[in-house]
């Protein structure tokens, strides 16, 4: 379940930068920018990539630049070859300076990536977010989706898909909302064999539009899940509009009017169901939810079977179906720029998803608490908890229970201890419908001033494991708990080495 809140934070904060950045006037010869390109932008350890520059300036101006990388090595010529080996996908950021005015500069990344041999590897990164960079992101783990039309050779590639842990289902923004994604691919239909439509609702808005059918190719990893379901997120200006009974399920807006509402180019919801909805959307369960939707006559909301759904496609997987192992490197206290990981598929299915000595925290696959486990903080139990990549901090109570004051505005959705970091203590236990399951196991965390995290490093940190701030009554532990940890999300009614899903374990 994403969070939107760092946009606004963020963009604010690039304000802030560029009003105080100085432009050199007056120089008979100044350089005013460079641009760096590198391809190709992604290799694997021990291959190389061609990097140019172009500088821009008045007068009779300088083009010669400086080259440097801030692993592997380049020539003057800026050819960058990375390290030889590694068993990590790896960001390498590749940075020109001018010559002439060395405080100006250009970078570009290189996304170098290790040899496969298990072939269920898919990398992450944890950047600012997709081109064009009108806006800037943190703690968003962003994977690469190769969608296709079904059984057709008929493809596009879409770089910077937010991973999603909370959620299930792939999520592509169109081209209409500002996405990367123009595909015609077939819609899936309902049981009148009318175009079905979606809305699905997260913490922080919802996405609307049409439920397609796709070939879904992680290339790196080697892993497909075919005739996926997956909806086409369209923005509020595009047909059929949304129904009132879509948008007032949230105070949140249409996700899919622009990228940078979005975040992202898509959504990867690799989380503990099989499909987005499941029974709750089936006739057999008795009721209407408005998520999916015929529009053939007027927008209503429609039953669908579970093989309508928009489904996790790991689920779909031939193999390595059974959930993911989601793996980051730690960060330190202040963050760090771009760091790089591993999206790994399957649960003790191969030799690198073992379990081995994590702990195993169950949750209900219905009920109130469906997809949640019980944190305990202070003293109080919160049994809607959960773990979830898609959220982009650690978001827990309020201030009122935690005594911890929020920053000032425009950071006011985000935790400023008076000490910081402010290292806190919780425990974690697993739950079923009937009440707690398993021991109470402890979790140490600590929490920084985010206006101060935003600042440091010239506002470049894009990773941060003590970023937090409110939500009333739960634990979301969001990608800031994942920095150095392994965890594991087991998708429901699968068999694991950890037992049955739906779990979370770390």
């Amino acid at each position: 379940m994403r969070r939107l809140g760092i946009l606004l934070v963020v963009g604010s904060l690039m304000l802030m930068v560029a009003c105080g950045s100085s432009s050199g006037g007056g120089n008979a010869s100044t350089i005013t920018s460079v641009t760096v390109t590198c391809s190709p932008s992604t290799i694997t350890y021990g291959q190389t990539s061609q990097c140019s520059t172009l500088v821009s300036g008045t007068g009779n101006f300088s083009s010669a630049v400086t080259w440097t990388a801030s692993a592997g090595s380049i020539s003057t010529s800026g050819l960058f070859t990375a390290p030889s080996a590694g068993n990590v996908s790896l960001l390498v950021t590749v940075t020109a300076t001018s010559t002439q005015d060395t405080s100006k500069s250009g970078t570009s990344t290189i996304t170098v990536n290790p040899v496969q041999t298990t072939g269920n590897v898919q990398p992450i990164i944890v950047d600012s977010g997709p081109a064009p960079q009108s806006f800037a992101t943190v703690n968003e783990g962003f994977v690469t989706v190769t969608v296709c039309v079904p059984n057709s050779t008929t493809c596009q590639t879409i770089d910077h898909v937010l991973l999603d842990t909370g959620s299930s289902g792939l999520r592509l923004l169109s081209s209409a909302g500002g996405g990367e994604f123009n595909l015609s691919l077939p819609n899936q239909v309902d049981s009148s064999g009318n175009p079905l439509l979606e809305c699905e609702v997260f913490l922080d808005g919802f996405t609307w539009g049409n439920v397609a059918l796709a070939d879904i190719t992680f290339t790196v990893a080697g892993e497909k899940a075919s005739s996926a379901p997956v909806q086409v997120v369209i923005p509020s200006s595009g047909s059929p509009a949304v129904p009132s009974s879509c948008s007032t399920q949230t105070t949140g807006p249409n996700e899919g009017n622009s990228l940078s509402a979005f975040g992202a180019n898509g959504i990867l919801g690799v989380g503990l169901f099989q499909q987005d909805c499941g029974l709750a959307c089936t006739a057999a369960n008795g009721t209407v939810p408005p998520q999916y939707y015929d529009c053939s006559s007027g927008c209503k909301p429609v039953y669908t079977t579970l093989a309508q759904q928009v489904t996790n496609p790991v689920f779909l997987f031939a193999i390595d179906n059974n959930g993911v192992l989601v793996q980051v490197p730690a960060v330190p206290d202040g963050g760090s720029q771009n760091p790089a990981g591993s999206l790994i598929f399957g649960i003790g299915t191969q030799s690198n998803n073992g379990l081995e000595s994590a702990n195993v925290y169950v949750v209900p696959d219905s009920g109130n608490n469906a997809g949640n486990f019980i944190t305990a903080f202070n003293g109080t139990s919160y049994p809607q908890s959960f773990i979830d990549s898609g959220s982009n901090g650690i978001f827990f109570l309020d201030s009122n229970t935690t005594g911890i004051p929020l920053c000032a505005k425009p950071n006011n959705s985000w935790y400023c201890p008076t000490t910081s970091p402010d290292n806190l203590s919780a425990t974690n236990q697993g739950q079923t419908l009937q009440g707690p399951a398993g021991s109470p196991i402890p979790v140490n965390f600590s929490i920084e001033d985010a206006t101060t995290l935003f600042s440091d490093n010239g506002g470049n940190n894009t990773a941060f494991s003590t970023l937090g701030g409110p939500q009333p009554g739960a634990f979301d532990w969001g990608l800031a708990f994942f920095f150095g940890r392994n965890v594991y999300t087991a998708i429901e009614n699968q068999s694991t080495p950890g037992g049955l899903g739906p779990y979370f374990a770390y």
